[in-house]
């Protein structure tokens, strides 16, 4: 009797051992022959053959590829109806134009790239305005909100449902009753407080929606892609991107984070009809409502002449498109790259690019968080620290409060202001939107903030940082190893 028992337990256990073996190869061949980046491959690999359940599991829930065409089906279609309603009277600037415009013809290559690559047609009739910090950002959003007529298009990687979020849900209800359509559009993943108030939105006729909503994580493939868009647009005239969110840490009201240094832009003109585009290319995603009407694209007033381009970018483009902008960004410089982000985990190609435009006698400077929000980020963002101080590029660490602009700067002539951060999580997973605007005045408007933040920062030093101590080192090199799948 005892034997017989014996032999079902051995035989149990030899089926679960079997089919273990079995999933963990066929998944193991899955990851081998996507061919993705050979370093993920590798970590994949090994953390399947040390951990098989655990690695399972996690694969699962970060690693797998959404295929492109899944996500793309309707981006061009709709595109092409954006087109089709503004060829009638909107005129264009040509790629060629930008000589014209005053601003290097090396440039070039770089719009023509925003075009093939990102879709983003280059526009001329434009006016902006850059805000820093949410006290700017709220106070002309509240106005341009106040001022609706027709329509109110929110969209935000983060929505939190506290005070700032209290006076936003208030005006927008207010507006919807006073016969203002408003649409509002928030990451599914983390704004479970506002996802509980949709129901009371909807019913004061708010239209709210969750982009791609995760209720069985460990089966769903869309986990680990996230929107990341910050877009405002009132009325297909007025529109917003930038770094911030919705929340009072933005504000710098929470005493436990402190100041918070952000950046917003506010958009006049042709450019904003793009912003359009993209918001009602990711409401079509999410609800299947085919908004494409001429309403929603207002002819503007003629407002101004900087040379703007809207990059969305996200696992939709079919040629990770911000990772090779950016390439050719870093690449066409010829004078001064400057660069905030508060994430910093680029990939080998736009750490030699840096490397060789110091090792070139650029000016090349970057400012990263010296107060972390995300420890992880912060030690896989200093892991790149020493090489590239090696080659002469200048970093500062920001010291007044949370850093979280996204800002890029080329030789004074070329601004870049949107919710992209310089990591891999923005280059290929998640959904982004970023300006490009040719224009000298707005690159040194952005220049001047860019000076303040110097002074708000301590410049790091190579023979000091050489001396840190070994438990950093060991905190870079672990962050570092794993940033590729974060």
């Amino acid at each position: 009797m005892f034997s017989e028992e014996v032999n079902t337990i051995s035989i149990f256990l030899g089926m679960i051992f079997l089919i273990t073996l079995t999933q963990l190869v066929f998944l193991g061949s899955v990851i081998f022959l996507e061919n993705r980046d050979p370093t993920k491959t590798i970590i994949w690999l090994l953390i399947l053959g040390a951990l098989p359940v655990l690695g399972a599991l996690l694969y699962v829930l970060l690693g797998r590829v959404v295929r492109k065409r899944q996500l793309s089906r309707h981006k061009q279609r709709r595109q092409e109806q954006t087109e089709e309603i503004l060829k009638e009277w909107q005129v264009r600037p040509r790629i060629e134009d930008i000589d014209q415009a005053g601003t290097i013809s090396m440039k070039k290559k770089l719009a023509q790239l925003l075009l093939n690559d990102a879709a983003a047609p280059l526009t001329l009739n434009n006016r902006s305005e850059v805000l820093t910090n949410g006290q700017e950002t709220f106070k002309a959003l509240f106005a341009a909100l106040e001022g609706a007529k027709d329509h109110i298009h929110l969209e935000f990687f983060i929505f939190h449902n506290d005070s700032i979020g209290q006076d936003i849900l208030k005006l927008l209800i207010r507006k919807a009753a006073n016969g203002v359509k408003v649409r509002v559009l928030v990451d599914g993943l983390g704004n479970r407080s506002l996802t509980k108030r949709f129901v009371e939105l909807k019913k004061a006729g708010v239209e709210a929606e969750g982009f791609y909503p995760v209720r069985f994580p460990f089966f769903s493939r869309r986990l680990n892609l996230r929107n990341h868009r910050k877009i405002v647009v009132v009325d297909g005239r007025v529109g917003f991107l930038g770094g911030l969110n919705v929340g009072d840490e933005y504000l710098s009201r929470n005493q436990k984070i402190g100041f918070w240094r952000d950046t917003f832009l506010k958009l006049e003109g042709d450019s904003v009809n793009f912003l359009q585009t993209v918001f009602l290319n990711d409401w079509n995603g999410v609800t299947h409502q085919d908004i494409n009407d001429q309403l929603y694209y207002p002819q503007p007033q003629q407002l101004g002449s900087q040379m703007t381009q809207i990059a969305a970018t996200g696992p939709d483009s079919d040629w990770g498109s911000m990772l090779q902008i950016f390439f050719v960004a870093l690449t066409s410089a010829e004078k001064t790259i400057y660069i905030e982000t508060p994430y910093f985990i680029p990939d080998e190609g736009s750490v030699m690019a840096l490397k060789t435009a110091a090792l070139s006698g650029l000016d090349v400077r970057i400012i990263l968080q010296g107060v972390p929000d995300h420890k992880i980020t912060y030690w896989a963002s200093h892991s790149y620290v020493e090489e590239l101080l090696e080659s002469g590029v200048r970093i500062y660490r920001y010291q007044k409060g949370i850093l979280h602009a996204k800002i890029l700067i080329l030789d004074g002539e070329i601004g870049v202001v949107g919710s992209t951060n310089f990591d891999i999580r923005s280059f290929s997973l998640n959904f982004e939107i970023s300006a490009f605007i040719y224009n000298c005045k707005f690159a040194q408007r952005l220049e001047q903030d860019f000076h303040q933040d110097l002074a708000d920062s301590e410049e790091i030093e190579l023979a000091e940082y050489k001396l840190r101590p070994l438990s950093n080192r060991v905190k870079e090199s672990s962050a570092r190893l794993f940033s590729p799948l974060l």
